[in-house]
């Protein structure tokens, strides 16, 4: 059979093209897809807001963030935290009554139960020789009408009665974290850890122009190459100026002295900035979404 265009059937293989295209029209399988330049930030703006940062400041892991915006998140997440600890302290206090009551209740119930085991001890003798009286109506009194088994006879069937429907207690509140943690990577963060950031604005003729519209705004505080998404950078925590992973490689590694401002350099005080993290992507260059789908098993 020849090819007739885009209807060949002679094929004996089930080709990728094939299978994506009936998995588009079936809506069977999962679906992965590269996420573009739209769903990624540009590495100099703030983690939250998206926004080209004012005041840049970055977290040991890298992460950037404006400072306005950072703090205001530190501030809420304290105010969380305070709230839930009153309503923690409130459930203790509330369990801590409860455990005090059932503590009295089971100490007047061992009490009642001394007393009545006092009080049924038989002060008088007992005569063996006299014959045993017939049984009176009265003695029927306290005994059960019911034809089931003795164990059963106080029990009611009805479930449906309000003193044996099930009550819906309140859900126990765990002891929350009084630790501020960094909203993008999730790890206990302090403010004395962030580290305030230098970006070298590039020389250019346009300055009437926004910043948020300039395709390249900043440069390498060495080198003077343009930073952007594809260029990996580092900050230096001795000066915060931004620089190349190049630059860093080739040139300040050598001696371990930052040429901003020629203090030494350790190892900690290098901080490499996060590429493309948004509250709707990942950290990193390998950036892809994945949507899991039905699959039809054999």
């Amino acid at each position: 059979m020849t090819r007739h265009a885009r209807n060949c059937t002679a094929g004996a293989v089930y080709t990728y093209h094939e299978r994506k295209k009936d998995t588009e029209q079936s809506g069977y399988g999962s679906k992965s897809m590269r996420l573009g330049k739209d769903s990624v930030k540009n590495f100099d703006c703030c983690s939250l807001t998206l926004q080209p940062c004012r005041n840049p400041v970055v977290t040991v892991d890298g992460h950037l963030y404006d400072k306005e915006a950072i703090l205001e998140n530190i501030i809420q997440q304290k105010k969380d935290i305070a709230r839930k600890m009153k309503e923690y302290e409130k459930q203790q206090a509330k369990l801590d009554e409860e455990a005090g009551k059932s503590a009295l209740e089971e100490k007047q119930a061992t009490k009642r139960k001394f007393i009545e085991k006092e009080s049924s001890i038989v002060s008088k003798p007992l005569n063996v020789f006299a014959k045993k009286a017939k049984i009176s109506e009265e003695d029927h009194k306290g005994s059960s009408v019911s034809n089931m088994k003795e164990e059963k006879a106080k029990q009611l069937p009805s479930f449906w009665i309000p003193s044996l429907t099930p009550q819906a207690k309140a859900s126990v509140i765990e002891k929350p974290n009084e630790k501020v943690h960094c909203p993008m990577s999730g790890k206990p963060l302090r403010l004395k850890d962030l580290i305030d950031v230098k970006f070298t604005p590039i020389n250019d003729r346009d300055e009437k122009k926004a910043l948020i519209v300039k395709d390249a705004r900043y440069v390498c505080a060495v080198t003077n190459d343009v930073l952007s998404n594809s260029v990996p950078c580092v900050v230096l925590r001795t000066s915060g100026n931004v620089v190349t992973e190049e630059c860093l490689e080739k040139i300040i590694k050598k001696d371990m002295i930052d040429p901003t401002c020629g203090k030494r350099l350790r190892e900690k005080d290098i901080v490499r900035l996060q590429r493309g993290a948004t509250g709707f992507a990942g950290v990193g260059v390998n950036l892809k979404s994945k949507q899991a789908g039905a699959a039809m098993m054999a």
